[in-house]
């Protein structure tokens, strides 16, 4: 008996190693692929925040200037040349960001090939809704890319350029650490707007409660500000259409974390 259960062991050992070498594939095809493309991936995706006509500059500035707000997003410049200060930067920079691109694009896969490793162990019930968690999860990651890519990218670039203690300070960025901000903040967003899935989790397994949620709100609402004050250009504005998504999903965690403990009191 001891030795079947010992044999059931190992081969969920072997099946969720498939599950990840499958994933891994995946993430290494888009790696490669994005490697091979890379001219037009840093031209028209990582570097079009340095471009003054950029969308998101362009309708801050519409926006705020039809409400009767002045904005900086209407005089826009930006030293376009960065420098790369080692001859493996560009090579090495290239690799990790086509890396890190790889894998949020992989994330909707990486997502199937978990729940196909759970379903096996779930009732019907519970399989017919992982397949709304995959829809929710990717249609989540979409949404917090699409912010961060269009809101939060072009914000965090235009203060940081701008940003200056005293003129006897020229702002000549480093190629690298440019390139990092803009991954790093399309992978911590694309987290971020997942967390009413990840507080699911969390609350299933008896981790967190909605009135711990309850309870650090205040605490919250200060950091998202303080997150969005750091990110953001100095004006009120900018602050609060990078704080309002952010606080909405806090909230919308709360409603999530509710609806599960009150079902499993049920049950």
């Amino acid at each position: 008996m001891e030795e079947n259960k010992e044999m059931s062991f190992l081969d969920h050992l072997e099946e969720l190693r498939w599950h990840l070498v499958r994933s891994t594939l995946c993430i290494l095809a888009f790696t490669i692929v994005l490697f091979v493309f890379q001219k037009q991936v840093y031209n028209q995706f990582l570097l079009a925040h340095l471009q003054p006509d950029f969308i998101t500059y362009q309708w801050f500035c519409d926006v705020f200037t039809k409400i009767g707000l002045e904005s900086s997003f209407c005089n826009i410049q930006f030293n376009a040349k960065l420098q790369s200060l080692a001859p493996t930067n560009q090579l090495m920079n290239a690799l990790w960001s086509s890396f890190i691109l790889g894998l949020i694009l992989s994330f909707p896969y990486i997502i199937w090939e978990m729940m196909r490793f759970i379903t096996p162990g779930l009732t019907n019930k519970e399989q017919q809704k992982s397949k709304g968690f995959i829809v929710i999860a990717t249609l989540l990651l979409i949404i917090g890319l699409s912010f961060s890519y269009f809101v939060i990218a072009p914000m965090s670039v235009y203060f940081f350029y701008n940003y200056q203690i005293t003129d006897l300070i020229v702002n000549n960025f480093q190629f690298d650490s440019y390139i990092g901000l803009i991954t790093n903040t399309l992978l911590g967003v694309s987290v971020v707007f997942e967390l009413p899935l990840i507080v699911y989790f969390l609350t299933k397994f008896g981790l967190i409660t909605p009135e711990f949620l309850k309870t650090y709100r205040k605490h919250a609402l200060v950091l998202v500000l303080i997150v969005s004050a750091i990110i953001t250009p100095p004006d009120v504005a900018s602050q609060i259409i990078v704080a309002i998504p952010i606080l909405i999903l806090y909230e919308i965690s709360i409603w999530v974390s509710r609806i599960i403990v009150k079902k499993q009191n049920q049950k």
